[in-house]
């Protein structure tokens, strides 16, 4: 490839033809300050508009400042990024970007984690010489994310996430000049519009402009009301991420500890979402063989592939955009609603209560969580199966605000019965986990033979879209995986077409999977810390004495006693689901 020579702060850069200023100077270890700018590693999204002007650089022979986002290299070019006439520019940028910004840092959501807020920090900025009207826009609380365009810098950002990586299509700038702003068609709420909630625009947005609803404090005074049984679940993706907010590196688990913070909160009882995850493999695990072995029978009326059903984003996208293939994906209902069922019927009686007064939280890497458990099917008689979905980032929130020395707690073990997990149950939080943990349930169920190998690395990776063929002693089961819903897109045309060959398809909404969730401590775009974070899961599942979901006790226990048979009528009742035609029809 051809390479160009040039000179970036009187250091000799040699990169390759087409390479951005932005790039050649991070090559070097040359920091470029910017806000519209976002790479999403290991893909080829990037978020480019050259709208702030905050990169911007000196190039020697140029007579205007270039922004390094845009500007490409070329040979010889001598560029100086740090000269007074360089800050100069940025700050006035950036006095200019803050005249029309809302100066409530004290309260907003983002306070420590801006980037706008530690750009002027760096910059030194203590008052905006610009006084005038700022703009003011309609605001947007959805059950799950919270837009305040009032802090919108029009970095475009969330579009990029919403409609290249997700193809979600909701998110787009409209209106000019002052009155430009990032919203949805029609300016219509979240939640009367196709998102998904996946919460990638929350992740990747530098400012307050989006995030999350927050939920802790309804938590806490569900904790200190004396009349309430409060449980909560975690999700596997949590453990392998919530140390990041507490200083550790990435992939650091942290599930001991982070079952002792829950207590030390007040929790009565502190469960694992894990505990569902094997829960909803013996269902979606039953379902498919169902399915599989009618096909192979002969009749071919049914649905093949079938759809994993674990991730409430993804489902929110195939019912908004692909409604007429809503009888293709599983029914069973994700490990959180299942644990939400479960615990409001087979727990509340075993502990005398009405289920009322339990009241049941759940810790998410996803905000579509939030979502899902308001969705009036996963209720009864107007109360919730799981009342309150808080993300990995305001779980954090409460350990600091309770002054929980995190790193120094010893670890300690879940509660049971709705505790104990196999290593099947911990690899949900990846991408191809659900489907592994699915084929080694599935397997054995199907040739009444041990599995040969419990590892199956072929389902496992990060590339966007992938596929693997399992031997089932000698009947070959073709799995497809994606993560990312606009990889989630380029499957599902497959199938609507016809052109797909596959017997079982897992999809997750986010990049790496519930690790990379729109709850999460921000990544910002860096896969290095997502592959720490899988390797992190996988290294839990390979520690557990039993990786098997059939296997677990308490799994096995719970049908003796209480629901029969995967896919029972009771299970079939309290575990599974029907999904609705969303799409949106704009009458003319």
């Amino acid at each position: 490839m051809e390479v160009v020579k040039l000179t970036i702060d009187n250091k000799p850069v040699v990169v390759n033809k087409g390479t951005t200023l932005l790039d050649a100077a991070k090559s070097i270890g040359v920091n470029i300050p910017s806000l519209c700018y976002m790479k999403l590693e290991d893909t080829n999204f990037e978020n480019k508009p050259g709208g702030c002007r905050v990169c911007v650089v000196e190039v020697e022979g140029r007579r205007n400042l270039a922004p390094a986002c845009k500007t490409e290299c070329s040979e010889g070019m001598v560029v100086n990024t740090h000269t007074m006439r360089v800050i100069n520019a940025r700050r006035t940028v950036m006095e200019l970007i803050l005249s029309d910004h809302p100066f409530d840092c004290l309260i907003c959501a983002k306070s420590g984690n801006c980037e706008l807020q530690s750009l002027a920090q760096k910059l030194g900025i203590r008052e905006i010489p610009y006084k005038g009207e700022q703009s003011h826009y309609k605001g947007d609380e959805s059950p799950a994310i919270i837009r305040d365009m009032d802090k919108c810098i029009m970095c475009r950002r969330c579009e990029t996430a919403c409609n290249e990586v997700q193809t979600v299509g909701v998110l787009s700038a409209i209106n000019r000049g002052f009155n430009s702003v990032v919203a949805t068609a029609f300016e219509m709420d979240l939640d009367h519009s196709s998102c998904t909630f996946c919460g990638q625009c929350v992740a990747v947005c530098p400012t307050g402009a989006l995030t999350e609803r927050d939920h802790t404090w309804k938590v806490v005074d569900a904790i200190v009301d004396p009349k309430k049984t409060v449980v909560v679940q975690t999700a596997p993706a949590v453990r392998a991420a919530l140390g990041e907010e507490f200083g550790m590196e990435p992939g650091t688990l942290v599930t001991g500890k982070m079952a002792a913070a829950l207590r030390k909160l007040g929790f009565d009882f502190v469960f694992d979402t894990d505990f569902a995850a094997d829960l909803t493999i013996m269902e979606e695990g039953t379902e498919l063989l169902d399915r599989l072995n009618k096909y192979l029978s002969g009749d071919k009326s049914v649905k093949l592939p079938i759809l994993t059903s674990c991730c409430p984003a993804w489902v929110n996208f195939f019912e908004h955009q692909f409604p007429e293939m809503k009888e293709i994906p599983s029914s069973a209902k994700s490990p959180q609603q299942m644990f939400g069922a479960i615990a409001k019927s087979f727990f509340a009686d075993k502990l005398n209560i009405k289920r009322e007064d339990m009241v049941v939280v759940s810790v998410m890497p996803c905000l579509a969580k939030k979502f899902e458990s308001t969705r009036p099917e996963f209720s009864v008689n107007g109360d919730p199966d799981v009342n309150y979905s808080i993300s990995t980032r305001e779980l954090a929130a409460m350990i600091r605000n309770a002054n929980i020395d995190f790193a120094s707690l010893p670890d300690e073990d879940f509660d049971q019965p709705l505790g104990e997990s196999t290593g099947a149950g911990v690899i949900f939080g990846a991408t191809g986990g659900v489907i592994e943990a699915a084929v080694r349930t599935a397997y054995e169920i199907q040739t009444k033979k041990p599995l040969p190998k419990l590892d199956f690395t072929e389902l496992r990776g990060m590339e966007g879209i992938r596929s693997a063929t399992i031997d089932f002693d000698g009947l070959p089961i073709n799995i497809g995986i994606a993560h990312g819903l606009g990889n989630a897109r380029k499957l599902l045309e497959d199938v609507k077409s016809g052109k797909s060959n596959f017997h079982a398809i897992e999809i997750m909404a986010c990049p790496g999977g519930c690790i990379g969730g729109g709850g999460q401590p921000y990544h910002h775009g860096n896969m290095d810390i997502l592959k720490k974070r899988a390797a992190a899961i996988y290294r839990e599942d390979a520690e557990k004495p039993i990786r098997k979901s059939h296997e677990n006790p308490y799994i096995v226990k719970l049908y003796e006693e209480f629901l029969g048979k995967p896919c029972g009528h009771l299970s079939h009742e309290l575990l599974h689901t029907h999904y609705f035609d969303k799409q949106k029809k704009i009458e003319i």
